[in-house]
């Protein structure tokens, strides 16, 4: 019997921006780290240089836009690696949402933000796209990275909300629920399941 794929993914989210702090929508807006979020980072790229028991990474890669660059940029330097820029990657467009406060939009739009919570497959934002487009686009951007890293760990850096719809894709969960805070600068290591490996992950 053959024995199964496998790979890890090491998933980074960016260092917080000056809109991370406001609690606004960023999408693909282009906003850099702020003074804080570097100092998340720089402590951040510390933290997984230091990590003896992980797997070594053997390649990074990242999503455009000025704060997932840069983090990489800085992770990569702790890690001796050089970032790979996938545009694929972008963060979720959120269309006419993005540069207003959370609770502007909740505030505007009660039924709707909260349906975007609670089941954000069922809506559009105004002017942007659905979790599905961008998802096409995440499952075709993985598909020659899992074939390059079979049996091997790879990091990405994608920004919020992207990075969530990316863990659920990775780890099969079949229903996607986001929360109104979105995490900074976290990460998180995801064992990648055979048949997502194999190119038949669906979610």
């Amino acid at each position: 019997m053959a024995a199964l794929m496998s790979s890890q993914v090491l998933l980074i989210r960016p260092g917080a921006t000056l809109y991370d702090e406001q609690n606004r929508v960023q999408g693909v807006l282009d906003i850099p780290l702020s003074e804080q979020g570097r100092s998340e980072v720089d402590r951040l790229a510390e933290r997984l240089a230091a990590r003896g028991d992980a797997p070594r990474l053997a390649a990074l890669y990242c999503g455009p836009g000025e704060s997932v660059v840069r983090t990489a940029e800085i992770v990569g330097k702790a890690l001796g690696l050089r970032p790979k820029r996938i545009d694929e990657f972008r963060n979720l467009d959120q269309g006419l949402w993005q540069g207003l406060q959370i609770e502007e939009i909740r505030r505007r739009n009660t039924r709707l933000f909260r349906q975007w919570i609670d089941d954000p497959r069922t809506i559009r934002p105004p002017q942007g796209e659905t979790i599905e487009e961008a998802m096409e686009r995440v499952r075709a951007a993985f598909r020659p990275l899992f074939r390059r890293h079979q049996s091997e760990a790879f990091g990405l850096v994608a920004g919020e909300p992207l990075g969530r719809l990316i863990a659920a894709y990775l780890k099969r969960v079949p229903r996607l629920q986001l929360d109104e805070f979105l995490p900074c600068c976290g990460f998180e290591r995801i064992e990648v399941h055979a048949d997502v490996l194999g190119g038949n992950g669906s979610s």
